[in-house]
């Protein structure tokens, strides 16, 4: 069987030859020799075709190549032979055609295989090494000079260059990356130099999780996908039924055949499944992973938007504005005592802390005991022989802590300005509030006005953050509605009302401390500048640069996958419903029918590539969507 595969093509060229040798016999009145040649070339082309209808019958399946091989049969049976040899060069030549244009569809996963890195030069004792990236391992020390591939995830120990992250976000944008910061296995160092030690190699880089992803979800498919399929195992045997029924009624042999064919559900079958590959291939060339078929239709089905804020509807780059004392303690004490206890805490406003005392140089090495963190509010722990807790206001509170009148004043104001109030207390004593601020995404406005007007009803914001930023942030972005000072468990019953109401809800947050909430929604989508470990494996969809426009594609996206999908298996269903029209009037003949199956396949296949330079910001042009001017809190 492989060796017939192997050489399909020349099985075809051969059969499409020895067709035309018999028709110049006919026409140079030779008829004997016509008919023995249109023999040989059904034969030809039959093997391949007949072998796969004998598989599929080993495992009980009526496939299309069974009706192709009872038909060839037949019109062999009643001695049309150039029916015979044209239906199955046209089925051998119509496959072909079909697999070159599905590896068309493919081309998305195509190209981002083909970006993976061969190759790393890695130092090792003292020496410069060109490696094979299989033989790369961790903590190994890489260098990468213009033009040359990222072959590892993991932080540049020194240098500087512009990296182009199209294979990883999307973007095709150049990144500027210095030291300290990260890198993703598959971009490409567009100018500079820089030394990475690698952190994750092989199977383990984002890049190669991207590429298993993608690959699994084309393989998947989707409830209409599943439907087709569990049709055609009805349908095949049904057209069997059919033409015995016609042959019975008619004692027309030529036509039961021709209505055997005629009935193959070829298009039918390949129309969504080459939709879902082609919609999946242009997310992930775009920076959105979606899971598979199935997500990728109930996405299209989402009319409600619930979205967390920090790192989500804001650029999640929060900075200290300021550090406010209520004690004798001097303020670097104070930041040195918090931004140790915070070390144990990876929220991102406790890392802002930390990355502030690291800015002024303050040694973070005390001694910490009894680390707890307490989610959703803040953490405890002995510093330097000190109890030091650091939380909003929720937590101070059940901790049963007095706020000074003064505190609490100027915590309301540096919220009211826009910034979250975090208290510090020292020997449950309030010495000071650390005010910590964000910016609104440049592109959260026009991405939620893209997502309004592709159908979007509703629009929440869900925070833990406090009521006067979320009013601030959601009163900028127009939103419907915003809860703050939410723990997530509060988040998770928030999106199980709107379900049980009979909204279908889509979460967009971190990944990370919104995975609770995400995990409840009807589709679960994370934001994270080149994929995080949980975020990858438990959302949905994916945002890889991370930025909401994408979001707004991704949306778009499987709209037009689905509404491509439908125009598939409409157009499908009507050429077979015409063709058997044809066939019972008489007008449709084998050869004729056969050629305008093939012809309808090809259709469906080629309508599904458009998918493939789907752009949404040439449709939002289109529909004269304009940008509008970015808002900062």
């Amino acid at each position: 069987m492989l060796f017939i595969h192997k050489y399909k093509n020349h099985i075809t060229f051969v059969s499409g030859i020895l067709i035309v040798l018999g028709f110049l016999s006919g026409l140079l009145g030779y008829d004997n020799n016509k008919n023995i040649t249109l023999i040989i070339a059904t034969f030809i082309a039959s093997v391949p075709i007949l072998l796969k209808a004998f598989q599929a019958l080993r495992i009980k399946v009526f496939s299309i190549e069974l009706l192709v091989s009872i038909a060839v049969i037949g019109a062999l049976y009643i001695q049309e032979y150039t029916e015979s040899s044209i239906v199955t060069f046209l089925f051998l030549l119509g496959d072909l055609l079909e697999l070159r244009t599905l590896e068309k569809t493919r081309s998305s996963l195509k190209e981002l295989i083909d970006m993976a890195p061969r190759e790393a030069t890695v130092i090792r004792n003292g020496m410069t090494l060109t490696i094979p990236v299989e033989e790369v391992v961790a903590g190994d020390r890489v260098i990468i000079r213009s033009g040359g591939k990222v072959p590892v995830d993991g932080r540049i120990l020194s240098g500087q260059a512009l990296l182009i992250e199209a294979a990883v976000t999307g973007e095709s944008t150049p990144a500027s990356k210095k030291t300290d910061e990260r890198v993703f296995s598959g971009t490409i160092v567009d100018n500079g130099y820089i030394e990475v030690v690698a952190e994750k190699v092989g199977e383990d880089t984002t890049f190669a999780k991207i590429i298993e992803l993608v690959e699994e979800a084309q393989e998947s498919k989707s409830k209409t996908e599943k439907f087709l399929d569990r049709f055609s195992t009805v349908y095949t045997p049904a057209v069997v039924i059919l033409s015995i029924i016609v042959f019975t009624l008619t004692r027309d042999l030529h036509l039961a055949i021709t209505f055997l064919v005629i009935s193959c559900p070829g298009a039918l079958v390949i129309g969504a499944p080459v939709s879902n590959v082609a919609g999946i291939g242009n997310g992930a060339k775009n920076g959105v992973l979606v899971k598979g078929g199935e997500i990728l239709e109930k996405l299209s089905k989402v009319d409600t938007l619930v979205f967390d804020k920090t790192g989500t509807l804001t650029k999640g780059k929060p900075e200290v504005t300021d550090i406010k004392t209520f004690t004798q303690t001097d303020q670097n004490d104070l930041l040195r005592l918090v931004a140790q206890a915070e070390t144990i805490s990876e929220h991102h406003l406790g890392q802002t802390i930390v990355k502030e005392a690291m800015g002024r140089n303050i040694n973070l090495n005390g001694q910490i005991e009894n680390g707890e963190i307490i989610k959703g509010l803040g953490i405890r722990a002995n510093v330097e022989g000190q109890s030091v807790i650091i939380g909003n206001r929720k937590l101070i509170e059940r901790e049963n802590i007095k706020i000074p009148l003064e505190a609490a004043e100027y915590a309301i104001k540096r919220e009211k300005a826009g910034n979250t109030a975090i208290y510090a207390v020292i020997d449950n004593q309030v010495a000071g509030i650390f005010s910590i601020g964000d910016q609104i995404r440049e592109d959260a406005l026009t991405a939620i006005a893209e997502l309004r007007q592709n159908g979007i009803k509703k629009i929440i914001m869900l925070t833990g953050d406090n009521q006067h930023t979320a009013q601030i942030v959601a009163n900028k972005l127009g939103l419907d509605e915003f809860y703050a000072e939410l723990l997530p468990e509060h988040k998770v019953e928030h999106v199980k009302t709107l379900t049980e109401k009979g909204y279908v809800v889509a979460m967009a947050g971190d990944g990370i401390n919104d995975a609770p909430a995400i995990a409840t929604a009807d589709i679960g989508l994370a934001m994270g500048e080149g994929g995080t470990d949980v975020s990858m494996e438990t959302a949905d969809v994916v945002l890889m640069a991370d930025k909401l426009t994408q979001l707004s594609h991704a949306y778009s996206l499987s709209k037009v996958t689905i509404r491509n999908m439908k125009q598939n298996t409409f157009f499908a269903v009507s050429i077979v419903f015409i063709l058997l029209i044809g066939v019972l009037f008489k007008t449709v003949h084998l050869a004729s029918g056969m050629f305008i199956h093939e012809a309808s396949v090809l259709m469906v296949i080629l309508n599904a590539m458009r998918l493939i330079g789907f752009n949404q910001k040439k449709e939002n042009t289109e529909r004269k969507l304009h940008p509008v001017q970015v808002q900062e809190i």
